[in-house]
């Protein structure tokens, strides 16, 4: 589970991130999830853009993507979706510290 603090960085990451998918008219596939799946463990945070053909609501795209690569939902904006996940082999990104929670 990621800290604010966490998701804030990610954020700023990823503005410079252009996105690696385009989800069109036939939304999320076993085909695409994967192909997520496969960039997020090269890369860790990977952009999605969901297109105006494409009838599913960006969040929920979003939570079962998430869901289904193990991934987490850094942000979703209008029809940009942008997810991390952490790569146990090829780690990129220094997290700041979680910190402590009052």
């Amino acid at each position: 589970m990621l800290t604010s603090k966490q998701r804030a960085y990610l954020k700023r990451l990823a503005t410079t991130t252009d996105p690696v998918f385009q989800f069109g008219k036939a939304s999320l596939t076993p085909e695409n999830t994967k192909a997520v799946e496969q960039a997020l463990a090269k890369r860790e945070l990977i952009k999605i853009h969901v297109l105006q053909n494409c009838s599913d609501d960006p969040k929920k795209i979003a939570e079962t993507v998430a869901e289904r690569t193990h991934s987490e939902v850094v942000q979703v904006i209008g029809k940009m979706i942008v997810l991390y996940k952490e790569s146990k082999e090829k780690k990129k990104i220094e997290l700041p510290p979680a910190g402590k929670r009052k």
